[in-house]
């Protein structure tokens, strides 16, 4: 069941921006345990929620590695989403008025120090694993630099210290589609959402590669001169998240995405890199073209002893989501 956390003390962004307070969405599965030791953190990826086994079931999830029998799970969902957590919907305290358009970027490192007063708030101590892929695995690395003695174990997957710039164009293309959408500057939660449709379809296409089209929508018929799979298929996907999502989210958790870079601040990724302590396991996904394998080998060159392993996927990012079987076999086998 998900849950709202409400922290009532002023909050400092990195913006310079400061709240009153904030509320997040979070779910838990299991218990703590009396030693407190059996916490594990699940951090989710850009358009996921707080409900980790309903978008990774082969991985969280009675008789799957993260079992709530063995493991007390939390999963917060990110500010600035729109699945319960402070998002552009909520009232501006200071007007009283809608955010919208002017809602706070909260960046990784404001997720993570946010998630710090949920994590309080749980009696949690210790946390013995963390995971998270994509934008999920930004904020686990935050956090295991923002406060190294945290966790015992991360596992971040198909991530990176700080996005790249062929990532941040990918993103930036999408919101100027929704930029372009003449909906979105209006006043409204149905605002922008054409655009995100169509952001989405562009998005699909970093997420997924030529292999992946070429496996699941090739044609059969070779007289076919129109209304191609892959044309359908990817008016479908973008009008499957504008029934789920909105603009606004997709807006501002792109421009935090963007945003996120370890070493700020601190020097240097590869300084702050160096500040993780946790025994960490380090995944990629072989065709993955957004995050590609370099990405994690940056991290596991300058994490100390931590271990590489590459998940063989033809779906591109979006394996990260998809491998279960592999992930799980690297994570026993890391985690005895």
């Amino acid at each position: 069941m998900t849950k709202i956390f409400q922290y009532s003390e002023p909050f400092l962004l990195e913006s310079g921006i400061r709240l009153p307070g904030f509320h997040l969405a979070y779910t838990v599965y299991g218990e703590l345990n009396e030693q407190k030791n059996n916490a594990a953190w699940i951090f989710h990826a850009l358009t996921a929620n707080s409900n980790a086994v309903e978008w990774w079931p082969g991985l969280v999830g009675e008789n799957t590695f993260f079992d709530p029998a063995k493991y007390f799970i939390v999963c917060a969902n990110m500010p600035g989403s729109c699945y319960g957590s402070l998002g552009p919907f909520d009232a501006d305290p200071l007007s009283a008025e809608t955010y919208y358009h002017h809602f706070p970027v909260f960046t990784t490192r404001d997720m993570v120090r946010a998630y710090r007063h949920l994590q309080a708030f749980l009696g949690i101590e210790h946390i013995h694993i963390g995971i998270g892929g994509s934008m999920g695995g930004q904020q686990l690395l935050e956090w295991a630099v923002e406060d190294p003695s945290v966790f015992e174990y991360i596992i971040p997957l198909a991530t990176n210290a700080f996005h790249s710039p062929w990532g941040i164009a990918f993103n930036a293309t999408q919101r100027h589609c929704i930029e372009k959408d003449l909906s979105w500057k209006e006043k409204d939660e149905r605002a922008g959402l054409e655009g995100m449709s169509l952001a989405r379809e562009i998005a699909l296409l970093s997420y997924r590669n030529y292999h992946t089209y070429l496996l699941n929508q090739s044609e059969t018929d070779i007289e076919k001169t129109g209304a191609y799979k892959t044309e359908t298929y990817q008016q479908y996907q973008g009008h499957k998240l504008a029934a789920r999502f909105n603009a606004f989210s997709y807006f501002f958790l792109s421009r935090a995405m963007d945003a996120h870079h370890i070493g700020r601040g601190r020097g240097s990724a590869i300084s702050a890199l160096e500040r993780i302590t946790a025994k960490t396991l380090v995944l990629s996904i072989s065709s993955d073209l957004l995050f590609p394998v370099e990405e994690q080998v940056f991290l596991a060159t300058h994490i100390k002893n931590a271990v590489h392993t590459i998940i063989d996927s033809d779906y591109g990012h979006d394996g990260f989501l998809l491998e279960f079987t592999q992930i799980e076999k690297a994570i026993r086998l890391f985690i005895s």
